[in-house]
C-alpha cells in the first residue's frame, strides 16, 4: 500500500528428524538446519524488518553441555545480522579446531546453533517498541531441561491486562505487561504444573529424579498444557514454542486469524507463516503443504512423532483478508489468483468513473505490491474492449474495409508504469513544512505518456491514512496533466482499527473515519458522535462478550460511495488541476475474490472475537476524549 504501515510477523519452525550425520552425508553439511532457517526467515522478510531472532536446541546432550542457543537483532538488516553472528561463531570455532570439520559429533557437542530443533522470527514493532528485549524468540530458563521454554509468534492479544492479572492471581510477578511475556508465562506456569505432576508419578513408581527425566520428556502432554494456558486468550495468533528437552508446537487461534502452514516428510517437519516459503525452500508441491487448522496445534514430540490436535473448538473461520490483499508473498498460487480477481472485480466501477472511455485512459499501479491486481484489472479491461470491438464488427460488417478492420484490431488497453518510488529518499526532516515537501517527492513520475485528454487510473492495494496519496502521489500524477485521476483501492474502505497484529490502532488515523466525521458535520448529524460515545462509555464495565460495536453507527447514514467521494475531496487540494476520483472495492467482491479469508473487521466492524468490540469502542472513546493512546 502507498501508506507505510507496520504489520504482521513471520515464524519459522524446523525439526530435523534424522541424526545430523544424515544431513552431512546427503547435503554436505551438518549446518543444513541453520542454512534452511536462514532461507525460511529471509523469504519472510516482507513480514517484518524491525527485528529478527533465532533459537536452536540440541537433542540428547550430556549434563553440563550447552543445548540452547539464541541470537536476536534489531539492526537495520536484522536477518543478515543474526546469521552473520551465527556464521562468525561457527567459522571461529572451526578455525580454532580444524579437527572438528569432518566430525559431526564434535561439531554438535562444541559449536552453538548446530542442533535438530530451530525457531526463527521476523517482526515489526506494532507498539513502536524495537528494543532488543522486544525481539522474539523469548526464553524462559530453568535448570530442569523440561521447564525451559522458548516462544515466538505472530500475534496480538486484546486482553493483555486480564491475562496479566490472571498471572498475578496465580502468584507470579510478571516483569512487564506485554502480551508476549504474559502468554509465555501462562504456558510456563502450566508446563511447571505438568512436569511436577509427572515427577510425582515417577517418584511414586520408585524412580529417582535422574530416572524420571526421560519419562517426563516422553509423557509431557503438550495438548493439555496448551488447553489450560489458552483459557481466556482473546486475539489472533500463530504461536510457536520449543521445550528444552526437544518437544515443540505451533498453535493457531480458533478463528484462524493469523496464518500457519506446515510440511512433513521422513527428514523434516517445517512450519512457516506462508505456504510458498516452504514450497521454495524445500522444493515441494503446493498440495503437499498443509494449512494448520484454526484452534489446532501441530505438536512435534522429541521422538519425532507429529500430530495435529484440537486445543480450542474452532469458531467461524475469519482468516485475515489483509494477508491476501497485501501482506503475504504474492508467489502463492492461490494468493496470486485472488489478487488478480480483486483487480478484475473492481473494473466495472472503474469503467463507470471513466464513462467507458478506455481509448483515452491509461492504466497503472502504485506501489509494486499492487502489480498483480493491476494485471487482473487490465485483463478485464481488455476483455471489455474486445467485446466492444466484436459488437462494432458485427454491427458494421458490411461497411468495414481491411484497413479499417486492421486499425480497429490494433487498439489495445493503454498501460504504463507512471510512478516509481525513490527507494533512496528518506523523510528524515522532522519540521512539518519541510517534511511535507520531502514526502511529495517520494515518488517520481514518467513524463510523456499522458495526454491532456486522458484519464489516469492508478490501482493501489489499499488506502489507510491517505497521507501519501495527498502529499505525494496525487500531486505527482497531476504534473502529468491528465484530465482526471482515478485512484482505485483493491481493498474496501478501512473503517475500523485492527487489534490482532496489524498496526492500525487509532480511529482518527483512518481516512474513511475522518471522511465520515466531515459528512456528519455537513449534514448536521454530528450528534451521532456524542450518542456513540455515550453508548461506548456505558459499556466500559461490561464483560467482553456483552459489548457491542457501536462505532458502526458513525457510518450508517451514508452510502459507501458518499464516503469515497468525500475521501476524494479530502485528498485533493486547490492546486490540483485534474478531477480526482476514489474507488474502493466492495466487501462483497472482496469475499468473492478471497473466499478462504473472510476476516473483514477493519472494513465492516464485524470482529471475530469479543475483545475486538471492546477495542474499537475504546479507540472511539480515545478519539472523543482527545487521548493520543492505543486502544489495546
Amino acid at each position: 500500500m502507498s501508506d507505510a504501515i507496520k504489520h504482521e510477523c513471520g515464524i519459522a519452525l524446523l525439526r530435523l528428524k534424522k541424526p545430523l550425520e544424515f544431513y552431512k552425508e546427503k547435503y554436505g553439511s551438518a549446518f543444513y538446519g541453520v542454512q534452511k532457517m536462514y532461507l525460511l526467515m529471509e523469504k519472510q522478510h516482507n513480514r517484518g524488518q524491525d527485528g529478527a531472532g533465532f533459537a536452536s536446541i540440541k537433542l540428547d546432550v550430556e549434563p553440563g553441555e550447552r543445548y540452547i542457543s539464541r541470537v536476536r537483532s534489531n539492526d537495520a538488516q536484522p536477518i543478515q545480522e543474526v546469521f552473520a553472528q551465527i556464521n562468525d561463531r561457527i567459522n571461529d570455532e572451526l578455525l580454532q579446531h580444524p579437527e572438528w570439520a569432518e566430525n559431526v559429533t564434535l561439531q554438535k557437542k562444541n559449536i552453538p546453533y548446530i542442533g535438530e530443533l530451530f525457531l526463527g522470527h521476523v517482526r515489526y514493532g506494532t507498539f513502536g517498541k524495537n528494543s532488543i528485549e522486544s525481539v522474539h524468540p523469548f526464553l524462559r530458563q530453568n535448570n530442569w531441561m523440561h521447564r525451559n521454554l522458548i516462544v515466538a509468534g505472530n500475534f496480538n492479544m486484546t486482553n493483555v491486562t486480564e491475562l496479566f492479572n490472571s498471572l498475578v492471581e496465580l502468584g507470579q510477578h510478571p516483569k512487564e505487561m506485554a502480551d508476549t511475556v504474559t502468554v509465555m508465562e501462562k504456558i510456563g506456569h502450566f508446563l511447571d504444573d505438568e512436569v511436577t505432576d509427572l515427577y510425582l508419578e515417577c517418584k511414586n513408581a520408585g524412580l529417582s529424579k535422574r530416572e524420571a527425566s526421560p519419562v517426563i520428556a516422553e509423557k509431557l502432554d503438550i495438548k493439555k498444557i496448551l488447553k489450560r494456558a489458552s483459557k481466556g486468550w482473546d486475539g489472533g495468533y500463530a504461536m510457536a514454542g520449543l521445550f528444552g528437552h526437544g518437544d515443540a508446537f505451533v498453535f493457531r487461534d480458533p478463528a484462524g486469524i493469523r496464518p500457519a502452514y506446515f510440511y512433513e516428510d521422513d527428514e523434516i517437519v517445517v512450519v512457516a507463516s506462508e505456504r510458498p516459503v516452504i514450497q521454495t525452500v524445500f522444493n515441494v508441491d503446493f498440495e503437499k503443504v498443509q494449512e494448520l487448522q484454526p484452534g489446532h496445534a501441530l505438536i512435534v514430540k522429541k521422538n519425532g512423532t507429529v500430530t495435529e490436535e484440537e486445543i480450542i473448538v474452532p469458531t467461524v473461520k475469519k482468516a485475515c483478508s489483509f494477508e491476501r490483499i497485501y501482506f503475504s508473498r504474492g508467489s502463492d498460487a492461490e494468493i496470486y489468483q485472488e489478487r488478480k480477481n480483486l483487480g478484475k472485480l473492481i473494473l466495472p466501477a472503474v469503467l463507470d468513473a471513466i464513462d467507458n472511455d478506455t481509448d483515452n485512459t491509461v492504466f497503472s499501479y502504485i506501489p509494486n505490491t499492487a502489480e498483480t491486481s493491476f494485471y487482473g484489472m487490465v485483463e478485464a479491461a481488455q476483455d471489455f474492449l474486445n467485446q466492444r470491438k466484436n459488437k462494432f464488427i458485427l454491427d458494421n460488417r458490411k461497411t468495414l474495409t481491411t484497413e479499417s478492420l486492421q486499425k480497429l484490431l490494433e487498439v489495445k488497453i493503454r498501460t504504463e508504469k507512471v510512478a516509481i518510488k525513490d527507494a533512496k529518499l528518506r523523510t528524515f526532516i522532522t519540521e512539518d513544512s519541510s517534511r511535507d515537501d520531502l514526502v511529495a517527492h517520494v515518488y517520481d513520475v514518467t513524463y510523456g505518456v499522458i495526454k491532456p485528454t486522458d484519464n489516469l487510473v492508478i490501482i493501489d492495494d489499499s488506502i489507510v491514512r491517505g497521507t501519501t496519496l495527498k502529499m505525494s502521489i496525487i500531486k505527482m500524477m497531476d504534473r502529468l496533466k491528465p484530465k482526471s485521476i482515478v485512484v482505485v483501492s483493491s481493498a474496501p474502505q478501512i473503517r475500523f482499527p485492527d487489534c490482532y497484529g496489524i498496526d492500525m490502532a487509532k480511529l482518527e488515523g483512518l481516512v474513511a473515519f475522518r471522511a465520515a466525521l466531515d459528512l456528519l458535520k455537513e449534514r448536521n448529524l454530528y450528534h451521532i458522535v456524542d450518542e456513540v460515545y455515550a453508548k461506548c462509555k456505558a459499556q466500559e464495565h461490561l464483560k467482553d462478550s456483552e459489548v457491542v460495536n457501536y462505532v458502526t453507527e458513525i457510518y450508517a447514514p451514508f452510502h459507501p460511495q458518499e464516503v469515497s467521494d468525500k475521501i476524494a475531496e479530502m485528498l485533493s487540494s486547490p492546486e490540483i488541476n485534474a478531477e480526482v476520483k476514489i474507488i474502493f472495492q466492495t466487501v462483497e467482491n472482496l469475499h468473492i475474490a478471497c473466499p478462504k479469508n473472510l476476516g473483514d473487521w477493519y472494513f465492516t466492524g464485524d470482529y471475530p472475537t469479543p475483545g475486538g468490540n471492546r477495542v474499537v469502542n475504546k479507540a472511539f472513546m480515545n478519539f472523543y476524549e482527545g487521548k493520543d493512546a492505543r486502544a489495546y
